[in-house]
Order: C-alpha cells, then sequence, then structure tokens
C-alpha cells in the first residue's frame, strides 16, 4: 500500500442529550470512543459491525456532517479536524458519502438531470455544457443511459437507483467514496452486478473505498483490509483474509460464527451471539464486550483492554493471545 491518503487518530464523537425542565443535564452520549485507523490510496476498508456500534457515525465524523469532540483527521497530509461541520465540509469535498438508501437521498421531485446537475452547480461549474458532458459522462460510467436524465427517481428500481447515487457521488472528482451499505435489500443478482461496477468505477477513477457492510460475504470479497467494530470501538483490524482465517477478538469470531452458510447442500446451523448489545448510555466496565463474551474472565471487567498491534494486526482484547491458541488447536468442524 502506499502512503495514507486519510490518517484518523483516536477520533471521539459525542451527543449531548437534550436537558430537561428542571433536571441535571445528561452526560453526553460517546457514540465513537477513540477509533484510529489509516486509510491507504486505492484500498478498500471494510467497516463491521451490529447496528449501533457506530459505523454510520464514524463515517459522518470523517466526512464532517458531525464534529469530532476529540482525536485528530488528517486527508492528504492536512489536518482538517477541529472545525465547526459546515467548513469541514468544505475542507473535505475529496470525501463523498453513498447513502444507505439511495431512494431516500433522491429528491422525489427532480429528474435524475437535475439531481446530477445540482452538485456540479454547487461546486461551481458554471458552464452548461460541460455540465451536460460530466452528467452523460457520469452516466455512462455507471451503465446507464443519457435518456436516464430524464427520468423520476420513482421511476428507478433499487439498482438503478444505486447507480444514480454513485453518478452523484462521482461527478464531483472525489478521492474517497464511503459506501453505506451499499447492497442492502437487492436481490443477490443486482448485488453481484453493483459490486462488480464499483470495482470497475474504483480501477476506472483510482478511487479509495471505506466500506461499511454487515454482510461478511460482501466484505470478504470486497475489502483489501477490514476493521470489526463494537460499541463505538475498533476492536480488531487487519487484512481481509487474515481476519477471516483466524479472528483474534471473540467478538469477531462470535460475528463469523453467527454468518449462515451452506455445506454439502444444507444451511450449517449459525452460532448465535448471546445476549443483546448494551446501550451506548450505559457501557459495562472494563472491555465492553465482556457481558457477552465466553472467554470472558474477572479482569475482562476491570480493565479497558488497549490496542495491541502484532504483525499488521491491530486487536484490543486482554486474552487474545490465549484465543487465538485456543482457536488454534481447535479440530476443524
Amino acid at each position: 500500500m502506499t502512503k495514507p491518503i486519510l490518517e484518523i487518530s483516536k477520533i471521539v464523537t459525542q451527543f449531548q442529550a437534550p436537558k430537561k425542565f428542571l433536571s441535571p443535564a445528561a452526560p453526553p452520549v460517546t457514540a465513537v470512543n477513540e477509533v484510529s485507523f489509516d486509510l491507504a490510496e486505492g484500498e478498500v476498508l471494510g467497516l463491521v459491525g451490529e447496528s449501533g456500534c457506530g459505523k454510520s457515525t464514524l463515517a459522518k465524523t470523517v466526512l464532517g456532517l458531525y464534529r469530532e469532540a476529540a482525536g485528530d483527521i488528517t486527508l492528504q497530509g492536512r489536518e482538517v479536524s477541529g472545525v465547526d461541520p459546515r467548513q469541514a465540509r468544505r475542507l473535505r469535498k475529496d470525501i463523498q458519502y453513498v447513502h444507505q438508501d439511495p431512494g431516500a437521498a433522491l429528491d422525489p421531485w427532480w429528474r435524475v438531470g437535475g439531481i446530477l446537475d445540482e452538485g456540479l452547480r454547487i461546486y461551481g461549474v458554471n458552464d452548461g455544457k460541460e455540465r451536460e458532458r460530466r452528467i452523460d459522462e457520469m452516466l455512462e460510467a455507471v451503465g446507464l443511459a443519457a435518456s436516464f436524465k430524464r427520468r423520476y427517481p420513482h421511476e428507478l428500481s433499487g439498482g438503478q437507483q444505486r447507480r444514480i447515487g454513485l453518478a452523484r457521488t462521482l461527478i464531483l472528482n472525489p478521492r474517497i467514496i464511503i459506501l453505506d451499505e451499499p447492497t442492502s435489500g437487492l436481490d443477490l443478482s443486482v448485488q453481484a452486478t453493483v459490486l462488480q461496477l464499483m470495482r470497475d468505477i474504483r480501477d476506472r477513477f483510482g478511487l479509495t473505498y471505506l466500506f461499511i457492510s454487515h454482510d461478511l460475504s460482501v466484505v470478504r470479497r470486497m475489502c483489501d483490509r477490514v476493521a470489526i467494530m463494537y460499541l463505538g470501538r475498533i476492536v480488531e483490524l487487519g487484512k481481509t483474509e487474515d481476519v477471516f482465517a483466524g479472528p483474534r477478538h471473540p467478538y469477531t469470531q462470535a460475528l463469523l460464527d453467527a454468518a449462515p452458510s451452506l455445506k454439502a447442500g444444507q444451511l450449517e446451523r449459525a452460532e448465535m451471539i448471546t445476549g443483546d448489545p448494551p446501550s451506548v448510555r450505559k457501557v459495562p466496565p472494563g472491555c465492553a464486550f465482556n457481558t457477552r463474551c465466553k472467554y470472558a474472565v474477572e479482569a475482562c471487567a476491570a480493565h479497558v483492554p488497549s490496542s495491541e498491534t502484532v504483525e499488521g494486526r491491530s486487536v484490543r482484547c486482554l486474552r487474545w493471545r490465549e484465543i487465538a491458541a485456543d482457536m488454534k488447536a481447535a479440530p476443524a468442524s
């Protein structure tokens, strides 16, 4: 990998609950807690975790929609953190976002051509012919004909809406694209088409992806590295093939065990993670996963584990060495 295009260091994102009349102010809720990672140019980094773990909040903090309470964000060697959201979005214009629900992100009263034209106007492209040329080029890049400019969002299928969302992002010439659940709600055949399109676009335009997904099979296929999040923290980060072949954090192992799979034409029984994720308002002391972890001991509830990096893999677990040894010694199923 080349020099990082994006560097995230100990980012914290908090939200303040509204104050009730004659009641003391509630403490802020920490949705992202000291998250650090680098993103190399041309890389696809997967971000995985259960709903509510902070994936989308982290992505919107990187984008500048949310303001970080602490930590540093460096984009192409330039510090872009510590400013108000409006200025942050201006400084981070090389980062763009593809929404999880493309239909909801497209104005139902505007035709596709107008939706794409709006972004170019906002970014200062005043020549009408140049805007028209770039719109046609982006539609062609995502596999749609120029005639789609005259359609409304409700006239498009889910896969076509995803393509329009990609076109609206690409038309602004970003360096980094954040893809939030880009295949959710799509048929398997459409998923495959959209994923291949994302690969082709990445190669054609030299893009870097931050890829948020619940689907482990998609992450395994698309991502160079994967980061596993739990209650606002990254608990494991490493090359995708290494993490899938030998998870070091018990939460990563639990996610992989919970994913259904087929063997010899039969659906294997998935091993579910016990219990529900704790609320971000009441994070358990020590390791946040200790209340659901089958490997937890007394020390896990007493100490917050720090992130330890060995051979390019980082893991946040007090007992990861013992767990990794147990996994290695366990007979293959």
